[in-house]
């Protein structure tokens, strides 16, 4: 029994219970690393198994991590969608289910209380993503002055590739990102223009098998991590200073820290962020739209395919886009499916100007040539257009 962790030396995720007395002969797991290395056969039966076993602890919600009021509490909302972003397996109950109110009695905490649980009863207080990560042995400690050959600052796809890369010719790497594995490819519900994925693929499974395939070569990953400083040594190595202090040393870097949202100037924007406005367009955002209006805004193919992923499950989708087209910022196998899609429209000319609500996100006041018209908007506002 193992699992995808034995590959970064992460915590045992995959609860287990022996239902007989049992002998258990246990195989260090530098020793199974180097067996793997050196007989390609085994190395490919191992990992076949370990990722079928962790998609299917994602399927069925099977994991040591227990979210109790995701749907309420805006923390352990920001704890579940790190999960979901590096694909980590847990179970969510809502407020007042009788699940909870098993997580309550078994944790000594109240049936109504959010709480976030690691194990049987550890109970994570005031929840983050970066204690979780902790729990999961994803945050690993490095020590201090570490050398590795290359460092790697930033996980999306060219971050990853160079993980994967690096660790094929032998080089020891270490690959730093201060939110998910995936970057922005990783908030993409289907990538279909991509090489080798006929039938398309998920940003978050594409970038996913991408590490599996790095971790296999002996690259490390450690999030969520900030670089705050970087720093080129006497003797042409370079020292890179984590924001809690700590250094690691690099032969060579790469950097791989793509771009950052351009946030929407309008008032009170921040105060919706994770409560009505969101920045992904994956399963954990399409729960809180389902028979809802939704607005996506942007005009590029990430917009495009928030806007077809979440017309599945929302009443109706507003595409917003600010020019006059979708000809130069859109792919045309896309842009030609929207606007064939009945449960979709698409605005020209629209941008959004004002938001109302009191704990969500309730309405969006947009404006085009024929003046401001308000919106009700229960699900969200999706962000997801070019940054």
């Amino acid at each position: 029994m193992s699992e995808i962790s034995l590959l970064s030396g992460g915590t045992w995720s995959l609860p287990m219970r022996a239902a007989s007395d049992t002998t258990v002969v246990e195989v260090p797991r530098s020793a199974m690393l180097r067996l793997m290395a050196a007989i390609p056969e085994i190395s490919d039966i191992v990992i076949t198994v370990l990722a079928a076993r962790r998609r299917r602890q994602l399927d069925a919600g099977d994991g040591m991590l227990v979210l109790v009021g995701e749907d309420e509490d805006r923390a352990v909302r920001r704890v579940a969608d790190f999960a979901a972003r590096n694909r980590l397996p847990y179970r969510s109950y809502r407020l007042g289910s009788a699940e909870a109110a098993h997580v309550a009695s078994s944790c000594g905490t109240t049936p109504l209380e959010p709480v976030v649980v690691f194990g049987r009863d550890v109970v994570v207080s005031d929840p983050t993503p970066e204690k979780v990560a902790r729990l999961l042995g994803l945050d690993q400690d490095v020590p201090e002055d570490e050398a590795f050959d290359v460092l790697i600052v930033g996980a999306g796809p060219a971050g990853v590739s160079a993980g994967v890369y690096a660790g094929a010719e032998g080089l020891r790497a270490l690959v730093v990102d201060e939110t998910a594995i995936g970057g922005q490819a990783g908030t993409s519900s289907r990538i279909e223009n991509y090489m080798g994925f006929p039938t398309g693929i998920s940003g978050a499974d594409l970038v996913w098998r991408g590490e599996v395939q790095a971790m296999k070569f002996g690259t490390r990953f450690v999030m969520p991590r900030r670089i705050e400083s970087l720093d080129q040594l006497d003797n042409g190595a370079f020292c890179a200073t984590f924001a809690n202090g700590r250094r690691v040393l690099a032969a060579s870097v790469v950097v791989a820290t793509g771009v950052q949202y351009r946030r929407l100037p309008i008032a009170s924007l921040a105060e919706f962020e994770g409560t009505g406005i969101y920045y992904a367009a994956t399963e954990n955002e399409a729960r809180f739209c389902r028979d809802t209006e939704v607005l996506v805004i942007g005009g590029g193919n990430s917009a495009g395919q928030a806007a077809m992923f979440l017309s599945r499950t929302a009443r109706h989708v507003r595409l917003l886009v600010r020019g006059d087209t979708l000809g130069s910022s859109m792919s045309s196998y896309l842009s030609s499916r929207l606007e064939a899609d009945p449960a979709i429209t698409i605005e020209y000319g629209t941008h959004a100007v004002e938001l109302h609500g009191g704990d969500n996100l309730e309405a969006v006041t947009i404006r085009n040539g024929d003046g401001d018209r308000t919106v009700a908007c229960t699900g969200k506002l999706s962000a997801v257009g070019r940054p």
